[in-house]
């Protein structure tokens, strides 16, 4: 039975994790500039930020997940100016500059988990994504549900880390196949799909949700 649980949390991390949005983009783009440290402590950033959520939702604590859904306009907006700020950094960043700087100052990798947990969790509607799967697999109870929850979201955990890790071993095997001028493209590249979904996500601040448990907006 716990195996099941958490072979069905790994599931779960993966899928949340997989759809290629801001964070998919900003792993892959730290990955290639600053190498696969970066880019991994990048995703192990954004999977933190869904397990607070997921415990959240998991364990009920209902004062914390009203205020957060009661007050996401200003979340989304607050995270949408975030992206936007890292998508103009990333935009106007000289690839050629970033390598020299990292071989003389080296990698700030607390930035790097920061950035992507703050973006992460400028959406509360995440929260409501988890409420939603951990109410089908009927675990919003007390006793032994909080065992249950427990390892479930250290398993989701798990899955999102074991993706993460995936993209990034892709994003290594063909790094050497591009050369520094890609690197400018990319980060061009980058930095406008971020801003355009930071655009999206204040907008959709404005916009009233429909459904019982909303819409997963921000995917990863």
């Amino acid at each position: 039975m716990d195996l099941l649980f958490i072979i069905k949390g790994i599931i779960i991390g993966i899928s949340v994790s997989v759809p290629l949005g801001p964070i998919g983009v900003l792993v892959i783009q730290r990955s290639l500039n600053k190498g696969f440290k970066s880019g991994f402590i990048t995703g192990i950033g954004a999977a933190s930020a869904d397990i607070v959520y997921a415990v959240i939702a998991g364990f009920s604590i209902t004062f914390i997940s009203d205020f957060l859904i009661q007050n996401q306009t200003y979340i989304r907006i607050i995270g949408g100016g975030f992206l936007i700020l890292i998508g103009y950094r990333i935009f106007i960043s000289n690839p050629a500059k970033q390598i020299r700087r990292l071989r003389t100052k080296g990698n700030n990798y607390f930035k790097d988990f920061l950035t992507s947990f703050a973006v992460t969790v400028s959406n509360p509607l995440t929260i409501l994504t988890f409420g939603a799967i951990f109410a089908g697999f009927n675990l919003l109870g007390n006793g032994d549900g909080n065992f249950k929850v427990s390892l479930l979201i250290f398993s989701v955990f798990g899955g999102a880390v074991l993706w993460w890790m995936i993209l990034i071993s892709i994003v290594r095997i063909f790094k050497k196949r591009i050369r520094l001028r890609n690197l400018l493209w990319i980060n061009r590249i980058t930095g406008i799909l971020i801003i355009l979904f930071a655009i999206f996500l204040i907008i959709t601040a404005f916009i009233p949700e429909t459904t019982e448990f909303g819409t997963h907006l921000t995917e990863k």
